[in-house]
């Protein structure tokens, strides 16, 4: 038995599509997209956009429970810095808050993720099946000379994450150019099962002070931490293209962030890593330091832009509609149809599961989304 729905418009991952009626079996596998003339009889009229579901390309499930927890504008610093000293207040919210979140973000449209574990907290319900999950295990580490210590210890949760899943549904990443010691950095180039790479890129200009003058606010992070090195030596060049010179050319990669990047920045990456996704986290960097990337740039470089929530300790949900809206409110100008690709299928091929899931394509089980007066209804 099929399913027929004529919305008033068809997203179709790529573009939007009239007079066009969506045709799935009863798993919501896609048939057909045809013609209304040529559907047949069963066809169910529905109000505003029929979209494949979302792929959320950057979230923090485990810190579900910090909803709230700390105030916005703070800067990424003092943000940081309540992250560590506030995560295990209520140790005991953090399982149901992770399942309600979950639950939140199905109900959100949302298909798939690309997650941050710096814990095993959240793979009791991510075994639920529930959602496609890419498991990206961050590896903090500012000590140079403890470099093999971080890794083999960030690499036990990734040997648990791959008992529950397939190998190439986990990654073992660096969490940010600010937080990975050189030394450390190459253990985790050298390492044969990061096929994709998360690192949170230019999120704060002290980052770019750093890397560019050794100064700034990482100078003074660094001299609190009484570390015998810093965790890497300041070249007189960005973070990106600092390193970007550890990893291997090629490296499929996702920015996230990218709110201090510039145009020789991406023709940098562009370069070296040809296949890398740049995710916005347009919600989240409001909450936190109160300003967005240079998004109409961005998306002049001609780039793979992506969508992300990141946490519901910098966010105010876990939808990725809600990042579209943020978007649309500080850039008008940026067409619907084209946000709604970055959320469907340029995620699913960030995440390299475009195969199965990002648009509308015969055989595969996308989701499907329907968006009305900006209400989103998960449809399948």
């Amino acid at each position: 038995m099929y399913k027929k729905i004529r919305p008033a418009q068809l997203f179709d991952g790529y573009r939007m599509l009239p007079d066009k009626v969506l045709i799935t079996d009863h798993n919501g596998t896609v048939v057909d997209i045809a013609d209304t003339a040529d559907a047949g009889d069963d066809v169910k009229t529905v109000a505003g956009i029929l979209s494949p579901g979302f792929i959320n390309c950057h979230c923090h499930l485990e810190l579900s429970h910090m909803k709230g927890v700390i105030e916005e504008h703070t800067g990424l610093l003092k943000f940081v810095n309540q992250i560590v000293s506030k995560r295990y207040a209520h140790p005991e919210a953090i399982p149901a808050a992770i399942e309600s979140a979950e639950l939140a973000m199905v109900k959100n449209g949302i298909v798939a993720v690309g997650d941050i574990c710096n814990t095993t907290d959240t793979l009791f319900q991510k075994t639920k099946g529930h959602l496609y999950y890419h498991n990206f295990v961050e590896v903090i580490g500012f000590e140079p000379v403890q470099a093999q210590q971080h890794f083999d210890s960030y690499r036990a949760i990734y040997d648990d994450y791959c008992r529950h899943f397939d190998a190439q549904q986990v990654s073992l990443t660096p969490h940010a150019p600010y937080s990975v010691s050189t030394p450390l950095w190459k253990l985790l180039a050298a390492f044969p099962g990061n096929g994709l790479l998360s690192i949170h890129n230019q999120e704060t200009e002290d980052e770019t002070e750093w890397f560019l003058n050794g100064t700034g606010g990482f100078k003074a992070l660094y001299e609190r931490l009484q570390l015998n090195e810093v965790p890497v030596v300041p070249e007189g060049r960005t973070s990106l293209q600092t390193y970007g010179n550890y990893l291997p050319q090629g490296q499929r990669l996702l920015f996230i962030h990218n709110v201090f990047t510039t145009a020789e920045d991406i023709r940098y990456a562009q370069d070296r890593f040809p296949e890398a996704s740049w995710c916005l986290c347009a919600n989240a960097n409001y909450y936190i330091t109160n300003r967005l990337p240079d998004i109409p740039m961005l998306q002049g470089a001609g780039i793979r832009l992506v969508l992300g929530t990141d946490s519901l300790a910098s966010n105010y949900s876990l939808s990725i509609w809600d990042e579209i809206l943020r978007i649309r409110q500080h850039y008008p100008q940026i067409p619907v149809e084209q946000m709604l690709s970055w959320a469907t299928i340029n995620g699913a091929k960030a995440l390299q599961i475009q195969d199965q899931y990002g648009s509308f394509e015969k055989g595969k089980t996308p989701g499907v989304v329907q968006i009305v007066n900006d209400t989103i209804n998960r449809l399948v």
